[in-house]
């Protein structure tokens, strides 16, 4: 006697809350249990017409949806243990600056030409015509903008600007 298989949406319904419980239990996560089951479907419906004739489909998804939650599990268990084996004592760092923090700060009140010329100039080490052959502009130009810059630094900064405006 020939039966039909049955369709994906028939196994899904029928499946996919109890083999979700179960990787559950075995994961003890439920978003990693219900993203395994996930991708044992998919691969299930992209094989659809194969799966479907098997004696029981729901179990090659449940053989599928094990077999990933083992080699996740297997691959978290090598993370963790590779993370485990290395060293702890991470370099400190002292944060930034106050006159730091103040620099910046009044940096992202300039117009944004001005502070790429002043960034580049200063920071990035680049010459007058350096700079203006990267903006497209004459070298005047790049000149008037860190000369604004300055000033205006120096107006937000006060006396701490005088070493900028030096530099």
């Amino acid at each position: 006697m020939h039966h039909d298989p049955p369709s994906f949406d028939e196994v899904y319904a029928a499946h996919y809350a109890g083999l979700t419980v179960q990787l559950y239990a075995y994961f003890g996560d439920r978003q990693e249990a219900q993203d395994v089951v996930q991708e044992a479907f998919c691969r299930a419906l992209a094989r659809w017409s194969t799966v479907s004739r098997y004696d029981s489909p729901a179990a090659w998804i449940r053989r599928t949806a094990w077999n990933l939650a083992v080699s996740r599990w297997r691959r978290a268990r090598t993370a963790l243990n590779f993370l485990r084996r290395q060293r702890t004592d991470e370099p400190q760092l002292a944060g930034p600056t106050g006159e730091w923090v103040a620099l910046v700060a009044a940096l992202a009140e300039l117009p944004a030409t001005q502070r790429r010329a002043m960034v580049l100039h200063y920071l990035g080490d680049l010459t007058i015509a350096e700079i203006a052959e990267r903006e497209g502009v004459a070298p005047g130009t790049v000149k008037s903008w860190l000369h604004r810059a300055r000033g205006t630094l120096a107006g937000l900064l006060g006396a701490e600007a005088s070493g900028v405006a030096n530099v």
